[in-house]
């Protein structure tokens, strides 16, 4: 019976131990004063990556984007806060056609900075075990314990010492500072598009008229006549007898003939 009313008052003690850990662990981050700093640490650098394409296909919020290397790349459930640049204007993806020429830039700026971290922390020893930890009472009453790391110094009474130097009783202030490289990115993102050129009206029928326009030519040149020839005195010499000899033989042949026959038919 004994052992058992031991037995309950050590689970006992040890569940309010454990409820007290529990509520140092709660309060331990209200109590520490944390304090941030951002620092450059060297120059920015800049990267530009452009990607071009011309839409294809929209519906709703829906869009496809045929991209310069011939991929299609389809974007669905596009924010209405997304837009794009057309002749200085904002247009969204309700207002954007097929057929229009789309450019996205998207300008990575990268610096190199230092953060500093500072936790600073006050209150009075109420236990301490140098070097690895400490427990401090702090300005609401309750007790805190804290690990002390490596190099730690507290400063009491504007003195610094180490753990070792802890004595309960005594009010100190520590302060933990932690230095970190690190890189902040920064993305800017533009877009910027061209509609595509209006269809062509239709032509109506009407007649063609064509306007013939005379070209004017230059007036001849006036030249001075040629003085006329001299009438000759003598008929010029156009033939010779031979043709009138051969007529004249060629009728005496003929008669010739016909009165051979006429006396052939008389005898």
């Amino acid at each position: 019976m004994i052992a058992k009313q031991r037995t309950a008052r050590v689970i006992n003690n040890l569940a309010v131990a454990g409820a007290a850990l529990l509520a140092i662990a709660f309060t331990a981050q209200a109590q520490v004063k944390t304090e941030t700093k951002t620092a450059p640490a060297g120059a920015p650098t800049k990267s530009v990556e452009v990607e071009r394409g011309e839409i294809v296909y929209v519906s709703g919020n829906n869009v496809v984007i045929k991209m310069e290397d011939g991929t299609l790349r389809h974007f669905d459930n596009v924010p209405e806060s997304t837009t794009v640049t057309v002749d200085g204007k904002q247009l969204n993806v309700h207002q954007v056609k097929p057929g229009m020429k789309i450019e996205r830039q998207v300008i990575t700026t990268s610096t190199p900075k230092t953060i500093t971290t500072i936790k600073t922390v006050t209150g009075t020893v109420w236990q301490v075990s140098p070097p690895s930890s400490v427990i401090l009472t702090m300005e609401n009453g309750k007790n805190q314990r804290f690990k002390i790391p490596k190099g730690q110094k507290f400063t009491i009474n504007g003195q610094e010492t180490d753990a070792f130097g802890l004595k309960k009783g005594m009010t100190v202030d520590a302060q933990q500072v932690i230095e970190q490289p690190a890189i902040v990115v920064a993305q800017e993102i533009k877009r910027t598009g061209i509609m595509p050129p209006p269809p062509p009206s239709p032509r109506p029928d009407v007649a063609i008229l064509v306007l013939y326009v005379p070209v004017e030519r230059p007036a001849p040149v006036e030249t001075a006549a040629a003085a006329p020839e001299p009438a000759p005195t003598k008929l010029p010499r156009t033939g010779s007898h031979f043709p009138l000899l051969g007529l004249l033989g060629a009728f005496s042949t003929a008669l010739g003939l016909g009165l051979k026959a006429v006396r052939t038919l008389s005898s």
